[in-house]
C-alpha cells in the first residue's frame, strides 16, 4: 500500500504525513506553481512567432517546426533524468540547476543568427524548463495526501496552463513590435528575477531529506530568507511539541536513472500512459500547427495569431481547476461508500471513471476544428473548438498524473517524469507529421484519421480498470514485504 494512504488512514494520534500548515502548503504550491510556467511560456511563446523567425533565419516553416520536435523531444528527455535526481539529492538543488541551464539557453536563443543555433539551443532550453513540471507534481507528492491532493494538483496543473493563454499572446506581441528575439530575453529576465525568490523561499520537501518536514534541511537544501526560515521552523517545531515526530530518520534512496522508465513500463500504469500520451500529442499537433493554419485559411498577421490561442489557454485553465474539484469530490464519496480493507480500494474507479467525458470531448473538438479549418468557415468556429480542445486535453492530464503520483507517491517526479518521456516523444512525431499529413490529405480528413486513433486508445482505459488493480496491489504488497 502506498505510504500516504497508511498515514491518512491512520488514527489522528499518530505521525502525520506532513507537518506543513494549509499556509506553508500554499506558499509552496504557489512557487512551483509559477516556476512549472517557464515551460509552458518557453513552449508557446515560441509559435507565434515561427513563421516570422522562418523569414528572419531564410528556412523555410517546415525546417522551423523540426525545432518544435527537437524541444518535445528533449522535453521528453530530459525529465528522465532530473526528475530521478530531485527523487535522491532533493527538490530545491535540482530546481536551481535546471534553471541555470534554462537562463543561459535563453540568453544564447536571443542572440541567434543561424538556424542551427537555434535547433540547438531550443533543445537546451527544453531540457532546462521541461523538468519543472516532474518537480512540482514530485513536491505535491511530498506534502500531501490523496484526499487533498486533487485540488492541489489542479491548482499546480493551471499554473502550467496559464502560459497557453497569455505565452502565444505575448509571443505576436514581442514579434510583431520589438522582434522575435525578445521573447527569449522576457524569459531570461522573469526567469532570472524567479530564481532569486525560489532559492529565497521555496523549502526543501523531499522526504527522504526531511521526512514529514519535522527534520530540518541543512546547505543549499534550506531556504535563505531568515525570516521565511524562521517561520517555518516555529511552526514545524510547535507541530512536533502536539504531534509525534519521526524516531528514525528515512532511508536514503540510491540514484537511479532508469527508475523513470522501469515506471513507465509497468503494467499498472502503461496502458493509461499511452491513453493519454495520445491525446496530448492530437492536442499537441493542434497547437503546433494554429500559427500556420491561420496564417494560410484567414491570412492573419503574428498579433492576430497570437491572439486565437487565447481561447485554448483560458479553456485549459478552467478545465484542470475544476478537474481538481472533481477528483476531490469523487474521492471523498467513493471513500466514503467504501467498505472494506484499505488495500482494496478502488483506486482506479476514484480517479478515472471520468476520463470518458473528457475523451468524448477532445474528439468530437479535434473533428470539428480540422472540417471547420478545410472549408473555412468563419474564425470564430475553430478557436472556439480550440477552448474546448485545450479544456478536455487538460482535463485529462490531470486526471491521469494525479492517478500517477497516488500510485508512486514516494516517487512522485519520477512518475511523472514516465509520462512525460512517452508523451513527449510520441508528441514531438506528431508535431513533425502534422503540416506534412495535413497538406497531402487536407486538414479535414488529417483529424478525421486523428481521431479515429483517439476514439480507438479508449480501450486501453478499460483495460487499465479492468486489470490495474490487482497489478498495483501486488506491487504494493512486493514493496511492503521489502
Amino acid at each position: 500500500m502506498a505510504d500516504d494512504q497508511l498515514k491518512q488512514d491512520a488514527p489522528l494520534d499518530t505521525i502525520p504525513y506532513s507537518v506543513f500548515t494549509s499556509r506553508q502548503k500554499a506558499l509552496i504550491v504557489g512557487i512551483v506553481s509559477t516556476a512549472a510556467t517557464f515551460s509552458g511560456f518557453a513552449s508557446n511563446m515560441y509559435f507565434p512567432a515561427i513563421p516570422n523567425i522562418a523569414t528572419n533565419l531564410s528556412v523555410s516553416t517546415e525546417l522551423i517546426n523540426l525545432t518544435v520536435t527537437s524541444y518535445m523531444i528533449f522535453q521528453g528527455l530530459s525529465p528522465t533524468l532530473w526528475g530521478a535526481f530531485s527523487d535522491l539529492r532533493g527538490r530545491r538543488i535540482a530546481y536551481i540547476c535546471t534553471f541555470v541551464v534554462f537562463l543561459g539557453a535563453c540568453v544564447g536563443l536571443a542572440e541567434t543568427t543561424h538556424f542551427y543555433q537555434l535547433l540547438i539551443l531550443r533543445c537546451l532550453q527544453s531540457t532546462g524548463s521541461a523538468s519543472t513540471v516532474a518537480f512540482g507534481a514530485g513536491v505535491i507528492g511530498d506534502i500531501t495526501t490523496r484526499e487533498e491532493r486533487g485540488g492541489y494538483m489542479g491548482v499546480f496543473q493551471a499554473g502550467i496552463l496559464v502560459p497557453l493563454a497569455l505565452g502565444p499572446v505575448l509571443g505576436g506581441l514581442f514579434s510583431g513590435t520589438l522582434g522575435w528575439r525578445w521573447i527569449f530575453w522576457f524569459l531570461a529576465i522573469y526567469g532570472g528575477a524567479f530564481l532569486v525568490v525560489l532559492i529565497l523561499f521555496l523549502p526543501e520537501t523531499l522526504r527522504s531529506v526531511v521526512g514529514n518536514g519535522d527534520r530540518p534541511a541543512t546547505g543549499i537544501q534550506r531556504p535563505l530568507f531568515a525570516y521565511i526560515c524562521r517561520f517555518m521552523q516555529h511552526h514545524n517545531s510547535v507541530a512536533a511539541q502536539e504531534r509525534p515526530t519521526l524516531d528514525s530518520p528515512v532511508k536514503k534512496a540510491t540514484l537511479n536513472l532508469l527508475g523513470p522508465l522501469r515506471i513507465l513500463f509497468r503494467l499498472e500504469v502503461i496502458l493509461v500512459i499511452v491513453f493519454l500520451s495520445i491525446y496530448y500529442t492530437v492536442w499537441q499537433m493542434t497547437i503546433a500547427a494554429m500559427s500556420t493554419f491561420f496564417a494560410r485559411a484567414y491570412g492573419l498577421n503574428e498579433i492576430e495569431i497570437g491572439l486565437t490561442f487565447i481561447a485554448n489557454g483560458v479553456g485549459c485553465i478552467m478545465g484542470t481547476l475544476l478537474t481538481g474539484k472533481l477528483l476531490n469530490i469523487d474521492y471523498r464519496r467513493i471513500k466514503k461508500q467504501f467498505i472494506g480493507n484499505s488495500e482494496k480500494f478502488p483506486l482506479e474507479r476514484a480517479r478515472l471513471r471520468t476520463i470518458w467525458l473528457w475523451a468524448g470531448l477532445q474528439c468530437v473538438s479535434s473533428l470539428v476544428f480540422g472540417w471547420t479549418l478545410d472549408r473555412r468557415v468563419h474564425i470564430s468556429v475553430p478557436v472556439i473548438c480550440t477552448f474546448f480542445l485545450g479544456w478536455a486535453a487538460t482535463s485529462i492530464q490531470g486526471v491521469i498524473t494525479t492517478y500517477l503520483v497516488d500510485v508512486f507517491s514516494n516517487r512522485g517526479a519520477s512518475a511523472t517524469a514516465a509520462l512525460n518521456l512517452a508523451r513527449c516523444l510520441l508528441g514531438a512525431g506528431g508535431t513533425a507529421a502534422v503540416l506534412p499529413l495535413s497538406n497531402r490529405i487536407g486538414v479535414g480528413w488529417a483529424f478525421t484519421l486523428l481521431t479515429g486513433i483517439m476514439v480507438l486508445s479508449t480501450s486501453l482505459v478499460v483495460a487499465q480498470m479492468w486489470y490495474g488493480p490487482a497489478c498495483r496491489r501486488k506491487r504494493e504488497e512486493l514493496e511492503a514485504a521489502r
